[in-house]
């Protein structure tokens, strides 16, 4: 009886201490809220490549596969996007990958994650600006009632 036990609690404990990570598909990268495929095709010709548009700036989760801002689940943060002339942004963008470029797609828009809005400048400075206002509205009014009891 107690080497039933005794089994079925190391049977229990090797079950519930498996790893679990999660396997991507396929390489991207995400710019704007649009997720590019990285695929292999390499360009070649530096005069087909522009200017910086971006770089990594956050790395996906890799036990639930959520992302925001300008992520990649391949590319260590700093990686930069750059423009290819000639092509959209809203087509295809450059990486620099071992001081080559490869082409990444566009696929599909990024999911909605809360953190885009938390993390966007316009938005901090949005609730910066409306606090302000809120607390100078309080300062004057609490002047305006204590001018009124002193009349």
């Amino acid at each position: 009886m107690k080497r039933i036990i005794f089994l079925s609690l190391i049977l229990i404990f090797i079950i519930s201490s498996s790893v679990q990570a999660l396997s991507w598909a396929y390489t991207f990268v995400v710019w704007k809220g649009n997720v590019y495929e990285v695929k292999q095709e390499k360009i070649t010709e530096e005069s087909k490549i522009g200017k910086i548009i971006g770089e990594v700036k956050t790395k996906p989760d890799d036990m639930t596969g959520n992302y925001y801002g300008d992520a990649s689940n391949y590319y260590p943060k700093g990686t930069k996007y750059y423009e290819i002339k000639g092509m959209s942004t809203s087509t295809a963008i450059a990486i620099k990958e071992n001081n080559e470029w490869v082409k990444a797609v566009y696929i599909h828009k990024a999911p909605f994650h809360i953190m885009n809005i938390l993390s966007n400048t316009f938005f901090l400075s949005s609730v910066v600006i409306i606090a302000l206002i809120i607390i100078g509205v309080i300062i004057f009014r609490t002047k305006q009632s204590k001018r009124s009891r002193t009349i």
